[in-house]
């Protein structure tokens, strides 16, 4: 059993590496691990179960730190329990290019870490996704193979920032009871106390929301530990408010605003050192507490080799299957169950709006797949995300496959992120397109983590009708494409649509969106091809009867738009060609052969799509032909609001006519 003594001189390994990595970087935020380290010192001692010499092992505890900006605390915990690439160099090295230790927690750059963290609440509304991964993952496999805990370190801005109540409700109704949250009650944000912004009870809000949550000394070990002790017998989340000082140690700046994000400076770690009675230099751990950290660090091995003892005798197919999700890879049918899929589809020739077809592909994609765990943000039977496969997910039965997230998008989109990185899971939610704004942040930060998140975006355009400007999206998918690292998929027909899951589902470093209309479409692609030919970005679809005068480009609904105006141009003696163009990531990077050749030498090229132009200009030049939007939508029947913004056939054989006749 740790004595005191020795609690307090890890807990201060930690504050000192902490201190002294910021302030040789003179960058960083040194106040949170000084506040936090008796947390995180009872926390990895005691009770999490971890092996820094098998990071990766499955049924691992997960450490979310939510309050990124303290990200020192978790490097200085990797660095002493013994994780093999946070070395004391790597610590020196904090926020410095091409280290491990960047300024916010990384998920890749170092083992150990969960998730990336930094945009505040993010940890938090992830950690919701990883403790419900943890139960379905439980209900398909047993407790014998998983049945870990999910622990997150948040602070006052985590629990400010409004994704954080999308989160709670969500864990609180789901009854996540192996989610235990830390909250780093210190009082402090940036601009000085919290209470010039905020006076909620915060264990009161948790309380409400379906959590227990109760009040502890954040500095005291034996409160921690009783703490902890009873969230794991608990039936609900617990969140312990822990009280804490920002910067503890540090003579006149603990408990100020002027330990959050700042170095402490010389004369303030001389007053930390002699507070602590550390007289240690900077980056050195005395032996004895080395020893006793890398000791704690190997606490959890007999809990992984019983594990794999019982993985091993585990039934073979189950240990098979159980193995080939947390590899990430798909069942070896999957390419010929598409294959089939497509082949009957360019047969019966459906007239489907895409969400449809994208339902429809999902039912033979869940059918095939069964770690794929769908869900809606209360859009169920307008994002047409649920199959016969996938039953409601609830506190009672975990065993399903179906998320109903409520109107959540940005807490839905963190969640599928948390279930993606939690493994064995391949998960998608849906919502309308106009609202990726609000799940926008946490998409974001899966194409920067390269991680397999799905996000089913229907209503994408004016096509919607009725609802008007406010649901029409007009600008999304050229912010949507602006994000690095991030497909975005606008599909013509159920053929593409299919293409485009397949992509998705097989793509494991790159998150997709579907964006998918609500108005029918006919099918296009009537002719099988065994090729995914929408994984090569763009394609020809229609050819010229001759040599072309004329490249329409175009996406989604509006490829039946081009068709039209392709025949028209034709008739009037102009040849012109098609291209599809369901994703304008996967086409730039083709080869600059097939780039060329698809965009060809027309001396006319034209864009069409129910968005604004930004991002067409690398396909048509800035001197190409725009038919689509150029402000934002209106109320009206998809038949009036077409003709009323220009977006026909008709308009577009017109201004390629035009063009041609100018030359």
């Amino acid at each position: 059993m740790t004595s005191r003594e020795q609690h307090d001189r890890m807990a201060n390994a930690i504050r000192f590496l902490a201190m002294d990595a910021v302030e040789k970087a003179q960058s960083g935020h040194p106040g949170l691990p000084m506040g936090c380290a008796d947390i995180a010192t009872v926390l990895f001692t005691k009770f999490l179960k971890y092996d820094p010499k098998n990071p990766h092992w499955p049924d691992r505890d997960r450490f979310i730190l939510s309050a990124g900006h303290g990200s020192m605390l978790l490097y200085s915990l990797l660095h002493l329990t013994g994780y093999e690439d946070m070395t004391i160099d790597q610590i020196k090295h904090f926020r410095q290019l091409g280290s491990k230790t960047a300024g916010h927690p990384e998920y890749g750059h170092a083992t150990g870490i969960e998730t990336t963290t930094g945009p505040l609440g993010q940890g938090l509304a992830n950690s919701v996704g990883f403790a419900l991964g943890e139960r379905i993952m439980n209900a398909a496999f047993g407790n014998d193979l998983v049945n870990h805990y999910t622990y997150v370190l948040a602070g006052d801005g985590c629990l400010m920032e409004g994704v954080s109540q999308e989160a709670i409700a969500l864990a609180g109704h789901l009854k996540l009871n192996k989610l235990i949250v830390f909250w780093d009650n210190n009082n402090i944000s940036i601009d000085g106390p919290v209470s010039l912004a905020d006076n909620t009870d915060q264990v009161a809000r948790f309380q409400a929301s379906g959590w227990n949550a109760s009040h502890i000394d954040g500095t005291d070990p034996e409160a921690i530990a009783y703490a902890i002790e009873a969230a794991r017998h608990s039936d609900k989340p617990t969140m312990i408010a822990c009280k804490t000082t920002i910067g503890f140690g540090a003579p006149t700046k603990a408990g100020t605003n002027k330990a959050h994000g700042s170095p402490l400076g010389a004369d303030e770690i001389a007053g930390a050192r002699k507070f602590f009675n550390w007289d240690s230099p900077p980056f050195e751990i005395p032996a004895d507490i080395l020893d006793a950290w890398r000791t704690a660090g190997k606490g959890s091995v007999k809990a992984r080799t019983d594990w794999e003892g019982r993985l091993a005798k585990a039934k073979p197919e189950l240990k098979a299957e159980f193995e080939r999700r947390l590899a990430g890879k798909l069942p070896s049918n999957f390419d010929a169950v598409i294959a089939d899929y497509k082949k009957k589809l360019s047969a019966d020739k459906p007239k489907v709006a895409t969400r449809k077809s994208s339902e429809m592909a999902l039912e033979v994609i869940n059918g095939a797949v069964p770690e794929t765990i769908g869900g809606s943000a209360d859009l169920t039977g307008s994002n047409n995300t649920k199959t016969s496969q996938t039953k409601n997910i609830t506190p009672d039965d975990y065993g399903q496959r179906y998320v109903h997230y409520g109107i959540r998008e940005h807490g839905m989109a963190a969640a599928l992120n948390g279930l993606t990185l939690h493994g064995g899971l391949i998960a998608y939610g849906g919502t309308f397109m106009c609202f990726s704004d609000y799940a926008r942040p946490s998409m974001r930060l899966a194409s920067l983590m390269g991680i397999r998140s799905i996000f089913v975006m229907t209503h994408d355009s004016i096509g919607l009708g009725e609802d008007g400007p406010t649901h029409q999206p007009v600008e999304h998918l050229a912010a949507l494409r602006a994000i690095p690292n991030h497909n975005v998929f606008r599909p013509a027909d159920a053929v593409e649509t299919a293409e485009c899951w397949q992509i998705a589902i097989e793509t494991e470093k790159t998150p997709s969106t579907l964006a998918l209309t609500r108005q029918n479409l006919p099918t296009v692609r009537t002719e099988f091809s065994a090729k995914n030919l929408s994984s090569q970005g763009a394609y020809e679809l229609a050819a010229a009867s001759g040599e072309a005068a004329v490249t329409i480009f175009a996406t989604g609904s509006e490829i039946e738009v081009a068709l039209g105006a392709r025949d028209l141009l034709e008739k009037h003696g102009h040849p012109t060609r098609v291209v599809s163009v369901p994703c304008f990531e996967l086409f730039d990077q083709q080869s600059d052969a097939y780039r060329t050749k698809t965009i060809g030498n027309a001396p006319i090229k034209m864009a069409i799509e129910a968005g604004i132009r930004q991002g067409w200009d690398h396909l048509i030049g800035s001197d190409g032909i725009f038919i689509g939007m150029h402000g934002f939508g209106a109320s009206g029947t998809i038949e009036q609001l077409y003709p009323h913004f220009g977006i026909t056939a008709e308009a577009a054989a017109k201004a390629a006519e035009a063009r041609l006749h100018s030359k």
